[in-house]
């Protein structure tokens, strides 16, 4: 699904305009990278969890040309499914 039709399906279900389902969208977007950015965990309750991880720096090998790479430590976003989103999934 693309950001356009999850638009349509938002503006369908919800009973919006499009216009009014894109800058609710958007605004779920940007509230949840200035979370994660500001540290926070977004929590919404039976859909899942986002959250910043931290991965540790570690050494690489390039396979086509075997020179050893290293990778500095850093932060990734990640989300965790909620039970009630698994659940859905799981039935079809």
């Amino acid at each position: 699904m693309t950001k356009a039709e999850l638009i349509e399906s938002i503006a369908k279900k919800g009973d919006f305009k499009k216009k009014d389902a894109e800058k609710a969208l958007s605004a779920f977007t940007d509230s949840v990278t200035e979370a994660l950015k500001n540290g926070d965990k977004v929590q919404i309750v039976g859909f899942g969890t986002f959250e910043v991880r931290e991965r540790k720096a570690r050494d690489l090998i390039n396979p086509r040309t075997k020179e050893k790479i290293h990778q500095d430590a850093k932060k990734a976003p990640a989300f965790k499914a909620g039970k009630n989103l698994k659940s859905a999934v799981e039935e079809n």
